[in-house]
């Protein structure tokens, strides 16, 4: 069958003469028969595969033969940004069949926003946060507004399923589906991600094994990271520069006249750069999540129309806001997956005759390792699986109090049916839906629950926005330039002794702080001739994975990425090599007693997994259980003996790690969970079992370095 058929003539015809293109790409046309018939779909292609109009063009097409009324199609984005970076696409589309499209999220103007609930646009732009401060307020009839809707598309659906946010966004559709009291048809698009068929099925939350779905995925091959779009390995070069001052040196002497994207892995690291480059004349523009979204608006559009200049940015440019044709990625030190690094790669070489290219610039023989590694995983065609964090019970919570707001009163036997049967949110949730009663975050009257004195205390404040919002971030100032808002800082900038005046780093300049209000959180400023510092606070991280440790381990011990290393790199290697070399074995891992006394067990094994370790081996661990990515700390006076005897059954005894109170106090909304269920959900995202078990699978050999 000729797919282009089944779209609506008019659709085709602007493709064809609007758009002018001569032929749809392959994922285009195969996604065409699917969403046209209703079929659930994951669609998969690289960056700039044309995914969006691989959705947008059947479902336009469906819209038009079924006669949608009202708000029919809602397309769910990660990032703000990148809703408004979609918007005018989706106008352009959407305008030919003389259909209505409009966005709703927290930037979105008071009077704008009722315009949408007079006008009811056919597509609505939202994310999972704002689609849920809909069904909960009081001044959106939800279930007149969502009469209509048909079907829902996520994109960078990647994006949310390896967190919380994922839990979230499943949640509200299927209470979406409760209001529309029918199926809505659930389209992904996603790049490259390890598994896809899993992928598809946690998208289609309770119509999994009901519904029919697809993963259309015909541009990649069975190895995702080697398909045909991947660089030869010339392409990809990895160098080792040591600092990050010989970083911006590199990146100011080469590729001049190109426009250059810099990925970096923390804010911090973005601002320090930005000022290096722009002392040495470079035009230099920044994006990260704490500076003003006007402050990054302004960046990316006018890094989008210029040439021969650079931008630096955080993660928030990795998905798909355009920010115009690009020459060249460079990235500083590893990025934390392969997953990342092919969604930044995918940035460059997307003007015809282009090629993907990525330069590598590592500022530590650590970061070096790492990044061989990880193009060692790459070269294998491995990228991580997108998994799910397991046992979301705070999530549960906080929907529970959710769908008190949305419909005033549920019934205390009837609220599980809200999820249709949605695994984490069913009847096994009924010890949590207690403890919010027993703790008057619910009241209860005549078998009927609602919204009890507690949660108006802790959540109620701005229509109980913060509701709505999955994770807790660190405090942070608001700095401002007369009434410019510039960004947001860490407090500690504010309240650590310096000798003079107080200077701040931010947008890639330098600002003398004037003013700080402690009690609205505000901080004034004024520009500065240079110095400044940036700071943040991370959170959420837990480490590096089980399968990047290994690689790693796989680099000291001699293996090479498929790509092109320089003579810095290759010297660089061989020193890490060398100064490690006591610490892999090929047959299994090393325990060592260091010059000092200390015993490390080198796993090379991950955070999580060193921690699942730690918990199950406590009579041969330390007893401050210490350990990161790579070792774990021994008692001091074991034998290789005691270990012997005393790990022997350790594989069928293996116990989740324990968790600290400042980690069950990170947890967002833990306070509405029984303590010991909060320390459960996080014990269960800390471990990796499998990891771990592998670990106990491997000989041990014990040495000794020599002073």
């Amino acid at each position: 069958m000729n797919e282009e058929r089944l779209l609506d003539p008019v659709v085709l015809h602007h493709v064809v003469n609007s758009l002018g293109w001569p032929d749809l790409r392959p994922l285009q046309r195969a996604s065409i028969g699917p969403l046209v018939q209703g079929d659930d779909a994951l669609l998969l292609a690289p960056t700039a595969g044309g995914k969006t109009e691989a959705a947008l063009f059947p479902l336009l097409s469906r819209m038009a033969e079924q006669s949608w009324t009202g708000t029919s199609l809602l397309y769910l984005c990660p990032l703000k940004a990148l809703l408004n970076n979609l918007l005018p696409r989706l106008e352009r589309y959407a305008g030919w069949l003389g259909r209505a499209v409009a966005l709703w999220h927290g930037d979105v103007a008071t009077s704008a926003r009722r315009a949408v609930l007079w006008q009811r646009p056919d597509i609505l732009l939202s994310t999972p946060e704002s689609l849920e401060a809909m069904l909960v307020s009081v001044n959106v009839d939800h279930r007149l507004f969502f009469a209509g809707l048909r079907a829902v598309v996520v994109d960078e659906v990647h994006a949310f399923a390896g967190d919380d946010r994922g839990w979230h966004l499943l949640a509200v559709l299927e209470r979406l589906t409760r209001v529309t009291d029918r199926p809505l048809q659930r389209v992904g698009l996603s790049a490259t991600v390890g598994n896809p068929d899993q992928l598809l099925t946690w998208l289609q939350g309770s119509g999994a094994g009901s519904r029919p779905g697809r993963v259309i995925a015909p541009e990649l091959r069975d190895k995702p990271a080697a398909d045909s779009t991947a660089p030869p390995p010339g392409q990809i070069e990895l160098d080792y520069v040591g600092s990050l001052t010989n970083a911006a040196k590199v990146i100011s002497a080469l590729h001049a006249g190109e426009k250059r994207l810099v990925f970096c892995e923390s804010r911090q690291t973005v601002e320090e750069l930005g000022q290096l480059l722009r002392e040495r004349g470079i035009t230099t523009f920044l994006s990260h999540a704490s500076l003003s979204a006007d402050e990054r608006r302004r960046s990316e559009q006018a890094f989008a129309e210029a040439r021969d200049c650079v931008i630096v940015s955080t993660s928030t440019l990795e998905l798909g806001i355009d920010v115009g044709d690009l020459d060249r990625f460079i990235q500083i030190d590893s990025p934390a997956t392969v997953a990342s690094f092919l969604q930044r790669l995918g940035r460059t070489g997307r003007r015809p005759g282009g090629t993907r290219n990525c330069l590598l610039l590592c500022r530590s023989g650590a970061e070096l390792t790492k990044a061989a590694a990880l193009l060692l995983l790459w070269g294998r065609g491995w990228v991580e699986p997108v998994v799910a964090p397991p046992e979301p019970r705070h999530i549960v919570a906080q929907q529970v109090m959710a769908l008190c707001l949305q419909e005033h009163r549920i019934g205390d036997r009837l609220w599980s049916a809200e999820w249709n049967g949605l695994g984490p949110f069913g009847p096994g949730a009924e010890p949590i839906v207690r403890h919010l009663v027993d703790q008057g975050y619910l009241d209860g009257d005549g078998g009927l629950l609602f919204i009890g004195p507690e949660a108006e205390r802790r959540f109620g404040r701005r229509h109980f926005m913060e509701m709505t919002a999955v994770f807790t971030g660190p405090p942070e100032f608001t700095v401002l330039h007369g009434r410019t808002e510039l960004g947001r800082v860490d407090p500690s900038l504010l309240t650590e002794k310096v000798p003079g005046e107080r200077r701040l780093l931010l947008g890639g300049r330098a600002w003398r702080v004037t003013y700080v209000d402690w009690r609205r959180r505000r901080c004034f400023v004024e520009p500065a001739d240079g110095g400044g510092r940036a700071r943040w606070t991370a959170s959420g991280w837990v480490g590096t994975g089980h399968a990047l440790t290994r690689a790693m381990r796989d680099v000291l011990l001699g293996a090479d990425p498929p790509v092109q290393l320089t003579a810095r790199a290759k010297t660089r290697l061989s020193v890490e090599r060398d100064e490690r070399s006591a610490l892999v074995h090929p047959g299994g891992s090393m325990a060592v007693r260091t010059a000092k006394g200390d015993l490390l067990w080198w796993t090379w094994a991950g955070l999580r997994a060193n921690a699942t370790l730690a918990a199950t081996l406590s009579e041969v661990v330390d007893p401050a259980q210490r350990f990161d990515d790579y070792a774990i700390r021994l008692r001091d006076n074991l034998t290789s003996e005691d270990w012997r005897s005393l790990v022997a059954d350790a594989g069928h005894r293996i116990c989740l790690p324990e968790v600290n109170d400042r980690a069950v106090a990170g947890l967002k909304f833990s306070t509405a969970l029984p303590e010991r269920l909060a320390r459960a959900t996080l014990a269960a995202r800390l471990a990796d079992l499998p990891g771990a078990a592998a670990l106990l699978d491997e000989p041990v050999r014990f040495v000794v370095l020599s002073p």
